[in-house]
């Protein structure tokens, strides 16, 4: 079967339940070929292609005949389009006959081969022969507002006959489907055709006296299926649509997906046993935590096969910790996951993400191993997740699982969450698959990100790639800065229409588990760690820095600008010491390892240079700490000195700010890059620009020589803001955010 239809009022049109439907019968029918026949441009056509719920054409028609491409590899159908192409005079002599008319104007859209007006006077009917005749073209008038200009005989019709006859198939074995009247040309060719629902009054008196057409009840997709089930040659094709789900309440089941479970799976005496990481990161104590305050759910996350953890049977992370959480395994293979995460999201995404594109490394078949894995997450969330249940998607390793779980489960609420940064348009459409990772993001409810900065980033990515209405915004301030630091902006977008629905947008920044660190710094063990620590250090101004080991973190320029504080403050030599604590990378992620040896070579040189009995300027420890070890070492820092290079946000800086802020005498000094991009919610730290050195090392020396007043009135705001907007604060907004997504989710219809 070959399903020729019209998009806007026909394809695109009807309950949404019925689009899915249609969509469904056409992905899964081997036999069905689709081609679409528009009126809109090929800019506006598009779009559709990555979005993923929208079967994919074999062909497209597209400018009401005068273009035609193949579905797959968007180039021209030959001879077709080289026969149009000759009959068109260009747009300057169609403009000059036509701009001066009394009645129309040229509607803004992007065309080729035709020019289209808009016009509101009926006497503008009275010209269109002798306009014809001067162009030696034909015009097309629909909706009682649309004119368009074309070559002589080309429209939807006629480049649709010789598309037909070109690839020698059987005028019955073709449906065509319409809705306005520059869809007539359709009918009377021999193919069978549907006049869909609600479709313009002109078009269904024109069509009435043709051959072969039905005439449905119901508009758009519904349409098209009654006429599948009308007509014998078609009628097996069709599947009758199952009840539309009834409305109910939201499910209160809410499903995780994120690329790792909460836990390490090591092997102690021969077993393979589970336990809590000991990286000192705060994301999965974090999400963890969110489950703790009684919400029942399900994490999924990808988990190596191994020996003895072979079982897809879902299982509680922690039962007595977390009684309301399961885990739900997407088993892999050890090579899956080292091209997934180790190679491919590492070097393609992850550089491109922090700018860093001179480091970006594409590899179109490890795309594929992406596109897998992501389907399989979908796959499980589609087959564990309850009726109208929430699913929140973390992260870029993640981008395509909405798109994916679109399709799988409409009934879905999808949130997605970027921990990381989203870089501006230039940066980000580097990517080749930039247009399939916006139209599966486009398929959630719900898409926030940590700072305002970086959904004006993704608004822009998304008007690069499709027409796109801003029909909500909102003020940055007072929450966030605005124009007094690297990353600030005055407005956010809240919400973006594209045509075909309608996305929320958020900056929700992650926050910490203050009550959780507060308990766990005044544990016992580890006030004997802070007391152990201060003796050490006693005497010395000790300046902390803690990250992962990470080009993006700016580990070896931080190191190189203490050399050069060192070199200009002979007075401070054995009075201030650096504590760098370095967190490996995963096993594997080879793309780190010069980092880490030109890293380890600048700190040799310096301690080797400055180094006395009594003094090393630099502890320098590249291994993974317990948390509360990392609690300590905030706990007797007197500078925290954060100066990444680029940061989605950073929790470090807030880890340091909630331990220090417990104490009201705390003197402690948050230094932060504003590259980061916690630096527009924390306006109380020192901001400093990581890549210039001088800025670097004034705002050491001004931290460390900062009287105590100044330093105890910043610590004091910084400590409100964390605890305000804690751990508690961004779940809670994020999902409130995601309930309001979903009661104002509705199909929403461009004009041709």
């Amino acid at each position: 079967m070959i399903l020729a239809t019209d998009l806007d009022g026909t394809f695109l049109g009807g309950s949404q339940h019925h689009k899915e439907h249609l969509y469904r019968i056409i992905r899964e029918t081997e036999d069905f070929r689709l081609i679409f026949v528009t009126g809109r441009g090929v800019e506006s056509v598009l779009p559709l292609l990555n979005d993923p719920v929208i079967p994919r054409p074999d062909y497209i028609i597209c400018d009401v005949g005068a273009t035609i491409l193949d579905g797959v590899t968007l180039q021209p159908v030959q001879p077709i389009q080289n026969n149009i192409e000759r009959k068109w005079p260009g747009k300057r002599p169609v403009m000059e006959l036509l701009s001066g008319a009394e009645g129309i104007r040229l509607q803004e859209v992007p065309h080729q081969r035709r020019c289209a007006f808009l016009y509101d006077d009926e006497s503008v009917k009275a010209h269109v022969a002798r306009w014809e005749k001067e162009l030696g073209c034909d015009i097309i008038l629909s909706a009682d507002k649309f004119l368009d200009v074309l070559p002589p005989d080309v429209n939807k019709g006629t480049t649709l006959q010789q598309l037909i006859d070109l690839l020698r198939i059987p005028q019955e074995a073709v449906l065509v489907a319409g809705d306005t009247l520059n869809d007539l040309s359709l009918y009377g060719r021999g193919f069978k055709g549907v006049v869909v629902g609600e479709a313009e009054a002109a078009l269904l008196t024109a069509a009435s006296r043709l051959d072969g057409v039905y005439f449905a009840e119901m508009a758009g997709a519904g349409g098209i299926l009654e006429a599948m089930n009308h007509f014998d040659a078609f009628r097996p094709f069709y599947r009758k649509p199952a009840p539309a789900p009834v409305e109910s309440d939201d499910s209160t089941q809410l499903v995780m997906l994120y690329h790792r479970f909460p836990f390490e799976t090591v092997e102690e005496n021969g077993q393979l046993i589970r336990r809590a990481p000991k990286s000192p990161n705060g994301i999965l104590p974090t999400l963890t935590g969110f489950f703790k305050t009684g919400r029942h759910g399900l994490w999924i996350a990808w988990q190596e096969i191994k020996d003895g953890l072979e079982n897809e049977e879902n299982f509680y992370i922690d039962r007595d910790q977390y009684p309301h959480l399961q885990a739900s395994p997407v088993l892999l293979e050890k090579n899956d996951i080292d091209i997934f995460y180790k190679l491919f999201s590492k070097e393609a995404f992850w550089p491109a993400i922090f700018s860093f594109i001179e480091k970006v490394q594409f590899n179109h078949a490890h795309w594929e191993y992406y596109l897998k894995i992501n389907h399989l997450f979908a796959e499980r969330a589609a087959a564990e997740a309850e009726p109208n249940a929430m699913i929140w998607i973390h992260d870029y390793n993640l981008w395509m699982v909405p798109g994916f779980l679109r399709r799988l489960r409409p009934d879905l609420t999808i949130g997605f969450f970027h921990h990381t940064a989203f870089p501006a348009a230039n940066t980000f459409n580097i990517i080749p698959w930039r247009a399939e990772i916006i139209g599966s993001l486009l398929q959630c409810d719900y898409v926030s990100f940590h700072i305002p900065r970086y959904v004006e980033n993704f608004v822009d990515v998304v008007k690069s790639l499709m027409p796109v209405k801003i029909t909500e915004q909102t003020h940055a301030a007072p929450r966030f800065l605005t124009y007094s630091c690297a990353m600030g902006t005055g407005t956010i977008t809240t919400e973006i229409d594209t045509g075909r629905r309608k996305v929320r947008l958020g900056a929700n920044p992650v926050g910490v588990h203050v009550n959780y660190i507060r308990e766990l710094t005044q544990r016992e063990d580890t006030q004997q760690r802070i007391a152990q620590l201060k003796k050490n250090t006693a005497g010395k101004k000790t300046i902390l820095s803690i990250e992962r080991l990470d080009y993006v973190k700016g580990p070896l320029e931080k190191i190189r600008a203490f050399h050069q504080f060192l070199e200009e403050h002979p007075a401070l030599h054995g009075k201030v010491e650096l504590i760098n604590i370095c967190t490996p990378p995963a096993s594997g992620m080879k793309i780190y390892e010069q980092v880490q040896q030109e890293l380890e070579q600048a700190i040799g040189k310096i301690n080797g240079q400055y180094s006395t009995i009594d003094w090393v300027p630099i502890h320098f420890f590249f291994r993974s700490f317990s948390f509360e070890e990392v609690l300590a070492y905030y706990a007797i820092a007197d500078v925290a000195w954060i100066t990444p290079l680029r940061d989605g946000l950073n929790l470090v800086a807030k880890e340091y700010v909630a331990v220090q802020g417990q104490y009201p005498d705390s003197e402690g000094v948050l230094i932060l890059s504003e590259f980061a991009g916690a630096s527009v919610e924390m306006p109380s730290a020192i901001l400093t620009n990581p890549y210039d050195n001088d800025s670097m090392k004034d705002c050491l020396l001004r931290a460390i020589s900062m009287n105590k007043q100044e330093k105890q009135i910043r610590m004091k705001r910084l400590y409100d803001n964390v605890s305000y907007y804690n751990i508690e604060y961004w779940a809670d907004e994020f999902m409130d955010e995601l309930k309001r997504s979903a009661k104002i989710r509705k199909p929403c219809h461009q004009t041709e």
